[in-house]
């Protein structure tokens, strides 16, 4: 089966790189063959049926031969005891960095799913600067991975489909790879949203024959026409994807049957020329409707697509979308940069530069991602400059300027220039002044008007822009010229943040956990961070959120502390009421006195835990082999059942007179859960001269709050005087001695 599986690859690269060194990649088949051996995947496959599925597909979009065989070893190093040096040694640097790449794509754990993501994402991106072949490995094995969900529990299923719609799928977009961007969005909607996908799926396949039926009928006097006209072309049949149906059902709150392009035909001819022929011809068969037709042969989408798409009422006055392109156009719709891969043989000069040109947006993007550090604002930014629809618009020059939809005369001014972005004082779009904040629509000329005597960008501005690259030229312009106001600002956010989020600034483990945050955001000086929270380049409330966060971490840390140190204590003395999960301020470690035992002198005398006797208590001893003798209340369970089993070893014990040592006494309260009775019944405690030695506070079931105290008294009559203050506080329900009220 395996010697198949190699040569149906091998085969599939054959029809376009017929050289190719397909040694090299039987080599890299059987050495991840090998080295997989012994794994297997959850859905109880062996695992080397992905690694040789991930090769397929970049076969599929017609890679070269390093990129293959990075796709059958990408997951060797990191699953199995192969060394990078060892893959470079048997298969070339090229290879070796391509499987670097793409192990280190998702090492890093992250506290927060936004940190995790973001931090993927910059390096995704940093690994697209340096070679984007490593994403196209990582996009091929993520569309496997997908293919495959089903194997996976629910939760995880839907974390993954989410992320794959978010990021990936925006990835595949962006680079042009339309055939994966697809299949990833179908199959992310199939696991976030199951019945809307297969309610979907149903409603496409009720009228399936009678749209084929339709299509074909369009198809045929499509070929005919074209025919007679000389015109060499392919039509076929468009097949709609279920997410795009699904996406304009939600976002246009449409019914199914309100959706357009359900029918859809697309048309591939040999020239830019036979574009246009075929688009009127089309208008003379049917009408096109207003407002549905985009040339993009003229102006191309970011990612090189390049297409004409017109909507006509077609017979029977139904809509139909055609889209006409040549052949090369089509491969580029499918496979995007990936068809002008410069590592293939016979790449021009201009096919490298048209890669390098629908780069830019990558490289606009590694110069503002150094300046952010903080992970949302990262991925909000990601979110709209580079995965969303965008813009064209032209310089009075008649430069085309791409931006994301929603950008404004200000983003246009930095996008030309920050010196432009930071003289800006008005803006004209076709000749008219308009506001700053006027969102750019497609073909609209821009002309900004700047001065030289302007004071710079407006802090308001961060609120209009839509690009990363705008937000951080002002950032910028406000971190270099205006830094003591940035201070000021930045602790009066923080300040108010504090507030909202219940944190004392003054507390040390606060000011601890705010350096360790300024830290995480690479602003160690506490100056630098409230002049970055100042001038907007952090958010005030991520700050806070984050502080919180490791707040209740070091508490949670410290809690764990106290509780095994309280284990050691019961484990080594003999703590017997007090449970483990209770948080113990101190222990006090005395010898204790002022009890005589009759007939006996020197002997030594320890209090029994399991009822700690106070002065004012009838009392009992207890004889025990190497412990001297135990003190125990008269009354207590444990020395009554010790009692009847043995009576030679109870032995007569009393008071002395003068006695100057404190005593633990355990006292549990029943009280109303409201804000400030804790620090009111300690208040009570301190005044009372009694020390407080342990607390444990907890939310009952059939009361508000139940609170544990351990206390050092001199004796019963203190002990009695703080219980019947405590009883007087407002909320406090009951008040009493455990063992015994």
């Amino acid at each position: 089966m395996y010697e198949e599986k190699l040569q149906e690859l091998i085969d599939k690269i054959k029809t376009y790189a017929p050289q190719a060194d397909f040694e090299k990649v039987a080599k890299a088949y059987n050495l991840s063959k090998e080295a997989h051996k012994d794994q297997y995947r959850k859905s109880g496959e062996p695992y080397f049926i992905h690694p040789v599925a991930v090769a397929n597909i970049l076969a599929d979009m017609q890679l070269d031969i390093d990129t293959i065989c990075a796709g059958l070893l990408h997951d060797v190093v990191e699953d199995t005891n192969y060394k990078e040096s060892e893959i470079e040694e048997m298969f070339g640097k090229d290879v070796a960095v391509l499987v670097d790449g793409v192990t280190k794509l998702g090492k890093i754990k992250y506290m927060t799913k936004e940190e995790s993501q973001s931090e993927n994402l910059r390096k995704m991106f940093l690994a697209m600067a340096k070679d984007l072949r490593v994403i196209l490995v990582k996009l091929a094995d993520r569309l496997h991975n997908m293919r495959t969900l089903e194997y996976m529990d629910t939760e995880k299923a839907k974390y993954k489909a989410q992320e794959t719609l978010d990021i990936y799928a925006g990835v595949a977009h962006r680079l042009g790879i339309s055939k994966i961007k697809w299949e990833l969005e179908d199959l992310s909607l199939r696991y976030l949203d199951a019945d809307g996908y297969y309610a979907l799926v149903k409603k496409v396949n009720k009228k399936r024959e009678q749209r084929e039926k339709y299509i074909k009928n369009i198809v045929d006097l499509l070929i005919k026409t074209f025919g007679d006209m000389d015109i060499s072309c392919d039509v076929y049949g468009r097949p709609k994807h279920f997410y795009s149906i699904y996406k304009k059902m939600k976002t246009k709150h449409k019914d199914f049957d309100e959706i357009y392009d359900l029918i859809a035909v697309r048309v591939l001819v040999d020239s830019i020329k036979d574009c246009y022929a075929v688009l009127g011809v089309v208008h003379t068969l049917w009408k096109p409707i207003p407002g549905r037709f985009k040339d993009y042969i003229a102006m191309p989408k970011p990612n090189m697509y390049q297409s004409l798409h017109t909507t006509v009422v077609g017979p029977d006055g139904e809509p139909v979308e055609i889209q006409i392109r040549t052949h090369e156009m089509h491969n580029i719709a499918e496979y995007g940069i990936a068809a002008h891969w410069k590592y293939k043989e016979g790449i021009t000069e201009s096919d490298t530069s048209k890669v390098d040109e629908r780069l830019q947006w990558l490289r606009l993007m590694m110069e503002w991602e150094k300046d952010v550090t903080d992970p949302h604002e990262f991925l909000d930014a990601l979110k709209d400059d580079v995965f969303n629809a965008q813009v064209y618009v032209f310089t009075p020059q008649g430069e085309v300027i791409e931006l994301p939809n929603g950008s404004t005369p200000i983003d246009f001014a930095y996008r030309i220039h920050s010196n432009v972005g930071n003289r800006c004082v008005g803006a004209k779009i076709n000749n008219k002044i308009v506001p700053l904040e006027y969102q750019l629509e497609n073909g609209e000329i821009v002309e900004i008007i700047t001065s030289s005597n302007s004071p710079g960008p407006s802090l308001d501005w961060l609120g209009i822009v839509k690009t990363p690259n705008a937000r951080n030229r002002i950032r910028q312009f406000f971190k270099k010229e205006r830094r003591e106001e940035n201070i000021e600002r930045g602790l009066a956010i923080l300040d108010k943040e504090f507030k909202r989020n219940n944190l004392n600034k003054n507390d040390p483990m606060v000011a601890k956990c705010l350096k360790e945050v300024g830290e995480k955001f690479n602003q160690p000086d506490m100056e630098d961070l409230l002049a970055t929270i100042g001038y907007g380049g952090i958010a005030g409330n991520h700050v806070a959120t984050k502080v919180k966060d490791l707040v209740l971490r070091d508490t949670r840390k410290q809690e764990k502390e106290q509780k095994a140190a309280m284990e050691e204590d019961i484990a080594t003395h003999n703590i017997g009421k007090f449970e483990k999960n209770k948080t113990k301020i101190k222990k006090s470690e005395k010898r204790h006195v002022g009890v005589r035992v009759d007939g006996l002198d020197g002997i030594y005398v320890r209090f029994a835990k399991c009822c700690n006797p106070l002065p004012g208590d009838d009392i009992s001893g207890y004889i025990t082999r190497g412990r001297g003798v135990t003190v125990h209340r008269s009354d207590c369970q444990n020395l009554l059942r010790d009692e009847y089993q043995n009576k030679s070893k109870m032995v007569k014990v009393s008071w002395l007179d003068d006695v100057n040592t404190r005593f633990e006494a355990e006292v549990q309260i029943s009280a109303n859960d409201r804000r400030g009775i804790v620090n009111e019944i300690t208040h009570v405690i301190s005044n009372e001269k009694v020390g407080l030695s342990g607390i444990y506070a907890r939310k009952g079931h059939s009361i508000g709050l139940t609170i544990d105290l351990i206390l050092e008294v001199n004796g019963i009559e203190q002990l009695n005087q703080v219980i019947k203050k405590i009883k007087n506080i407002p909320g406090v329900e009951d008040s009493y001695r455990v063992h015994g009220k």
